[in-house]
């Protein structure tokens, strides 16, 4: 089963899709370097307007954990009843 599910995803301007943006050291305040799109409200904005994509991405990854969960627990009851005459995992 895998151990690890980090994953990034990069944020992006949601008027010309550019993932060229520039954020202030504190991350208050974010320009878009392709199309000049000024984000005030920094990286929560951009958070904020690009949660469409990130809730698809978390919902992928909800998918993969739920199927490796499965499978690692079925190669475990595999293994903890092998042998058994009675008793079969599929």
């Amino acid at each position: 089963m895998k151990k690890n599910y980090n994953f990034s995803l990069t944020l992006r301007c949601p008027v010309c899709g550019s993932t060229d943006i520039d954020l202030s050291e504190d991350k208050a305040y974010g320009k878009c370097n392709m199309c000049n799109k000024e984000f005030p409200g920094g990286y929560d904005e951009l958070v904020e307007l690009n949660q469409t994509t990130i809730d698809a991405a978390v919902e992928e990854k909800k998918v993969e954990i739920e199927k490796d969960f499965a499978k690692g627990l079925n190669d475990r009851l595999k293994k903890a009843f092998r042998g058994s005459k009675n008793i079969k995992i599929k």
